[in-house]
């Protein structure tokens, strides 16, 4: 009788955490898609400007970190749709992952959010550095007419490459909110 209790309070914890993963997994993968591709179309927006010899914030190691962390985002959201995959696998006695699989299936996606967010993170503070600069070196507004002028002014440009990024911070936070509740989760004790 004991052995069929046991049995019956593994099966309910394994459910809870199958449910679990599946809520996370899918609030976190259409969070993170949806704003990746806002960032992506944004990046999209400004890369021709980008290039245009013009000294803006979304060229040099600003741009490189800021892309990067949007790939990385692309990764990270795979994971929280394996999250989902996994959650099936769980319902299915025939395929259940160990335990072990399963926290490292979560370590990783939380991996992937901490690099991306890092990048990202680096990518921000290039940026918000020459935005800072271009402000400190304002000049006055007849000399917007040359393009040197130009390059030392804050643009519209520029702001969006600080939002694209913004977005891409927030949606590696929620899947680090999200991988971090969930390694909880796994870790209780039955």
């Amino acid at each position: 009788m004991s052995n069929l209790e046991s049995n019956d309070s593994t099966t309910l914890t394994v459910r809870k955490i199958a449910t679990q993963l599946r809520r996370v997994g899918w609030a976190g993968f259409w969070l993170q898609l949806t704003l990746a591709v806002v960032s992506s179309l944004i990046f999209l927006f400004a890369l021709p400007f980008a290039s245009t010899g013009v000294s803006n914030p979304g060229t040099g190691g600003s741009l490189l970190f800021a892309v990067g962390g949007l790939l990385i985002l692309y990764v990270s959201t795979y994971w929280s749709f394996r999250y989902v995959l996994t959650s099936r696998r769980l319902k299915n006695p025939n395929l259940r992952p160990k335990k072990a699989e399963t926290i490292q299936i979560v370590r990783w996606g939380l991996l992937s959010s901490i690099l991306g967010m890092g990048s990202s993170v680096l990518g921000a503070e290039s940026i918000g550095g020459t935005l800072l600069g271009k402000s400190l070196s304002s000049i006055a507004s007849f000399a917007l007419f040359s393009p040197e002028a130009l390059s030392k002014i804050i643009q519209p440009l520029d702001i969006f490459i600080v939002l694209a990024n913004t977005h891409t911070i927030t949606a590696h936070f929620i899947g680090i909110v999200g991988s971090l509740w969930l390694l909880d989760r796994l870790n209780k004790p039955n």
